[in-house]
């Protein structure tokens, strides 16, 4: 008796094999050029969320926030005329929602934090409201959830970074202004270090009331003149 052949598939469905692989590889294509891309962190969560069955390796809390800060940061520095353009979103990448301290808004962040164009890099400057209690040279609890989101950017910089303390034009009733300068640059300095930067690639620096940002002329800019300044060198210096 004789077999009886298989029916052979049609060939109106062998489009779909064709159709699966153009399908698998405009995704591989896809999960390329994001890998590539400089993208805002919102984006990055959405197309993480679409595909996490596909790419379950990547966090979506924690994904892109490092790299971003550094694409960012190269961006600014071939084409440093254009920082005032992108500080918020420089300040958006360093403090994304999900680390904002429950006590700081940001109203008050956008206030008192500045990115800053200096002839040896790029400086983020931060007042003493973000980091210090009236008059103190201690940081204050909020500070090192503020500085938390500095350390990752200080710790892979590939230049040596300085810790820079200003004050404003009133003369200092226990110390100068100099040394009230130093000590809360140092307070800076040993959070750092508590945190794992390296010693030898950090400075500390104090210039008192020299180089002021605002009029010492009424209070919100003496406000702005107590501050202390973390400078990302752009240039291979040591000082070491």
């Amino acid at each position: 008796m004789a077999r009886k052949k298989k029916k052979a598939k049609p060939i109106e469905a062998l489009w779909m094999v064709t159709f699966a692989d153009m399908v698998t590889i405009l995704l591989t294509f896809f999960i390329l050029l994001l890998s590539m891309a400089s993208l805002d962190r919102d984006i990055i969560r959405e197309v993480i969320t679409i595909f996490q069955d596909d790419i379950a390796f990547v966090s979506p809390t924690s994904s892109g926030r490092v790299p971003d800060r550094f694409v960012i940061f190269e961006e600014l520095l071939e084409k440093p005329w254009e920082i005032l353009k992108k500080q918020q979103r420089i300040k958006d990448l360093l403090f994304p929602d999900d680390v904002m301290p429950p006590d700081l808004s940001r109203s008050t962040l956008d206030e008192n934090l500045r990115v800053l164009v200096r002839p040896e890099g790029v400086a983020l400057m931060l007042t003493d409201e973000l980091l210090f209690p009236f008059a103190e040279t201690s940081l204050n609890p909020r500070a090192k959830h503020v500085l938390d989101q500095i350390i990752p950017l200080v710790k892979e910089w590939p230049a040596p970074v300085n810790i820079a303390g200003y004050t404003d034009n009133i003369p200092g009733i226990h110390m100068d202004n100099y040394e009230f300068g130093a000590l809360r640059a140092m307070a800076v300095l040993e959070y750092f270090l508590a945190s794992g930067v390296n010693e030898k690639r950090v400075s500390v620096s104090s210039y008192g009331p020299h180089f002021p940002v605002a009029s010492n002329n009424h209070a919100r800019g003496r406000a702005m003149n107590r501050r202390v300044e973390i400078l990302l060198r752009t240039t291979a210096k040591t000082f070491f």
